[in-house]
């Protein structure tokens, strides 16, 4: 019997998801930007010490050559020629930090997490030596000066890591971000791998210049960095190398984006003034700037968009950073098992359909935008005897929205015209009840795209379009329509505003509750390392000895 005939489905872009929480492959028809296949592996964080997140590169690495290959398997049975995959695009968790020897491939300490708080100490030592009329660090990268970016990591890793320092003394070291240590990995490692990284994902390092677009060299002696060990800094959309390896081998990695900065392509923010919001470990809200930096008066960060091509002129975005989105549902899951899967937190939030007064400020790496408060910590507080597990859920969600509310508010100050809707994407938008409460909260509407893979999908435009492969074209006429679902607010104004300026209330409550001794120490006292099991905790004994003092059996 003849073998059946393979489907002819015109090119296709394959697109590498690399996130905090998990690792994906996702397949696209590069004519209709239809999704044809993916896989996901889940991606474990390792918490040595409070408030250190680590992750292993050799993981990484692993499970994108595990989603590569078992998505090739799938689009086998589903009977679509593999060789019709014409590029690659990388897409990446920004931030955190990697040190590899060149020579053997290994990575010299564990990946160092975005969400990482180790370097406090260094953050406040650093931030002495800024004169107060010359914030030159944030001038040149857009950036405040925060443990959330890399410079700071490297430091950290440089200082305290004999294997890296040995490394750099004896030129064997390579210092990149993950989609740096991906590309170089995979177009061949120690074999002659491409060590690059594009400019989205340089701006996030705290050592690139978003004006000359190249590495600065008062930053990195500033910071202390030999300039030797960081990788080439390209264009987001062209070839850097070809697959050297696995089912794809000899397909070329075209396209390379820091997440935040895929899901603007994939949402087609190209004008000024559109804006996304990306709901996946951390909550990210872009807003196109077109080609000027624009600084913010309200705490958010200036960055590079995308550069599509080498001669390509470079776009720019005010984003505002939180740090914990999804997070806090894989927190209840793994630390507290009120849930067992992610997704179950919509059925018990949906079972109360309120909070019951009970406020949730997930600040287990401090706050983000637009505080920049690395003191505060995670609080549950308005608990009483009714709370249970579904108000705590339902107020976890909530946290998000009040959250995108900040950053929002900000963005709106910071540009003059509000928006009049916001476009969402990342996997927490599947929850419907996440979706209402935040139009609610915002009071405007929520608009979500059908197909809400919209990182992938911008890696893969990126990927598509680049000089040498061609098969996607970015011109607006040539972009598919997107079907959207669409959430309008559906309580009244005035119960928005009490409800938000409660969560402020909150908010407020969470701060100071770290010392950079405590924090850097390993040894935190209680209301360090335990605050939020310390609120828990204190109020149901205060509740319980109520009982008893009442009588009350």
């Amino acid at each position: 019997m003849a073998a059946a005939k393979k489907a002819v489905l015109g090119p296709l872009v394959g697109a590498v998801d690399q996130g905090t929480s998990s690792t994906r492959f996702l397949v696209f028809n590069s004519k209709t930007a239809e999704l044809l296949s993916h896989h996901q592996v889940e991606i474990k964080q390792e918490f040595p010490r409070e408030g250190w997140v680590e992750q292993d590169p050799k993981e990484i690495l692993q499970s994108v050559y595990e989603c590569i290959e078992k998505t090739c398997e799938k689009l086998g049975q589903l009977n679509i020629d593999i060789s019709n995959i014409k590029a690659i695009g990388v897409s990446n968790q920004r931030e955190t930090t990697v040190v590899w020897d060149k020579l053997t491939g290994e990575p010299l300490y564990n990946a160092v997490v975005w969400l990482d708080l180790r370097t406090q100490s260094t953050v406040e030592n650093l931030s002495k030596r800024i004169p107060g009329n010359n914030n030159f660090v944030k001038s040149k990268t857009g950036l405040p000066l925060s443990t959330y970016f890399s410079a700071v990591k490297l430091r950290w890793l440089l200082d305290n890591v004999r294997k890296v320092q040995r490394a750099v003394e004896e030129d064997r070291a390579l210092f990149g971000t993950i989609d740096s240590w991906l590309i170089w990995s995979l177009t061949g490692g120690a074999h002659g791998g491409v060590h690059c990284t594009d400019v989205t994902n340089a701006s996030r390092t705290m050592l690139f210049n978003i004006h000359s677009l190249e590495w600065d060299k008062e930053l990195c002696e500033f910071f202390e960095i030999p300039m030797k060990i960081l990788p080439n800094v390209r264009s987001s959309s062209e070839i850097y190398g070809l697959m050297k390896a696995g089912a794809l081998e000899g397909v070329p990695i075209s396209g390379c984006l820091g997440d935040q900065s895929a899901a603007l392509v994939g949402q087609m923010c190209f004008q000024d003034g559109q804006a996304k919001n990306t709901y996946g470990t951390g909550c990210f809200l872009l807003c196109n700037t077109g080609r000027k930096c624009v600084f913010s008066e309200h705490g958010l960060l200036t960055t590079v968009a995308y550069k599509l091509g080498r001669d390509k002129p470079v776009y720019y975005a005010l984003e505002g950073s939180v740090a914990i989105a999804g997070a806090v549902i894989r927190w209840l899951r793994d630390n507290l098992g009120i849930i067992k899967t992610s997704e179950e937190i919509e059925k018990l939030a949906k079972e109360v359909g309120t909070s019951y007064g009970c406020y949730f400020v997930p600040a287990f790496s401090g706050l983000y935008a637009p505080y920049w408060e690395p003191s505060a910590r995670g609080i549950i507080c308005g608990l009483t005897q009714f709370t249970n597990k579904c108000h705590i859920a339902f107020a976890a969600l909530e946290a998000v929205c009040f959250q995108t509310r900040e950053i929002l508010d900000a963005m709106n100050r910071d540009c003059g015209i509000p928006l009049s809707h916001l476009q969402v994407d990342g996997g927490m938008t599947n929850n419907k009840i996440l979706m209402q409460l935040q139009a609610d909260i915002l009071y405007i509407p929520v608009v979500k795209p059908s197909m809400p893979e919209t990182t992938a999908l911008g890696a893969a435009m990126a990927a598509g379009a680049a000089e040498g492969v061609g098969v996607w074209s970015l011109e607006p006429e040539d972009l598919s329509a997107v079907t959207m679902e669409r959430f309008e607010p559906q309580i009244n104004a005035e119960e928005s505003e009490i409800r938000y300026s409660t969560w402020k209330k909150a908010v407020m409550k969470s701060v100071g509750w770290v010392t950079t001794q405590s924090s850097e120490s390993g040894d935190p006292s209680i209301f360090c390392s335990l605050p939020l099991g310390f609120f828990i905790v204190s109020s149901m004994v205060m509740l319980i000895g109520a009982r008893y003092i009442s009588g009350i059996p």
